[in-house]
């Protein structure tokens, strides 16, 4: 069964545990928590084996698992902590994006190469490494994921495919997801309006709200036979939304993915 998550960035004005809360209410089963600096460290890799029981006791008070974290850093340093920290915690799949500049052969070969080493490292720890095609970075679409995925050949590497990303690259996603389904460990999941570089206001990311053929995207998920998370990955500018307004999203989200799915027989 596809399991359902929240990236807990959404909920970056209020504490994990007021998160974890709010996902759980709105039928989800699963958290990917946000270590990303500077914008929303649920997770302070900086401290987290001083918060691992705490985060661990909120997630069994509300009946969730930790699907994934999101670093979103190339650091060395900063994910060889994320690394311990997701084997302590019980966290499987470790978040980042590629870096580099789109259309770049020499940032693409140094993405490529940078991953790889990465890769190797995460696999010493036990955890998957999953990069996604970011829109403006070295990989950006189908054909550089592709290349990535021929030339990185660790088991500890996968691909998170976010739609919202694709179709901003000029793709249609449910038309590229079957190309790398083989190698997809991941699933960031959000709407949007057209395909303009930013992803727009939050109630316009609500899974259903925007251009994106999500249905046609599910579908292929199913019939390439993922198993793995499926996770809502939504970023607000400011200024601050409110409670209500952030758990609206996370809500509306979570109904149309799981009607999309239990009519695809995958929940």
């Amino acid at each position: 069964m596809i399991k359902l998550g929240v990236n807990s960035v959404l909920f970056k004005e209020y504490d994990f545990a007021q998160a974890a809360r709010s996902i759980a209410a709105c039928g989800y089963d699963g958290v990917e928590i946000s270590a990303i600096q500077g914008m929303c460290e649920h997770l302070d890799l900086s401290r987290w084996s001083e918060q691992k029981d705490e985060l661990q006791a909120i997630m069994q008070e509300n009946g969730l698992k930790f699907l994934s974290m999101e670093v979103a850093s190339l650091d060395e340093a900063r994910l060889r902590l994320a690394f311990e920290a997701a084997a302590a915690i019980g966290i499987p799949v470790v978040n980042i994006g590629p870096g580099g500049k789109s259309g770049v052969e020499e940032d693409l070969a140094a993405s490529i190469a940078n991953l790889t080493h990465l890769s190797e490292i995460a696999e010493s720890y036990g955890v998957t490494l999953c990069v996604k095609a970011h829109v403006g970075n070295a990989i950006y679409n189908t054909p550089t994921t592709l290349a990535a995925m021929e030339q990185i050949s660790s088991s500890s590497f996968g691909i998170d495919m976010d739609p919202s990303h694709i179709h901003r690259s000029g793709e249609n996603a449910e038309e590229a997801l079957p190309a790398v389904i083989n190698r997809v460990k991941h699933i960031h999941i959000r709407d949007c309006k057209g395909r303009e570089q930013g992803p727009g206001p939050i109630e316009l990311q609500a899974c259903g709200r925007g251009d994106i053929d999500l249905y046609g995207y599910c579908e292929a998920m199913v019939q390439g036979s993922y198993d793995g998370p499926v996770v809502l990955e939504v970023i607000g500018a400011q200024p601050a939304h409110t409670l209500d307004q952030v758990t609206a999203v996370a809500a509306e989200s979570y109904g149309y993915l799981n009607a999309c799915l239990k009519k695809l027989g995958a929940r």
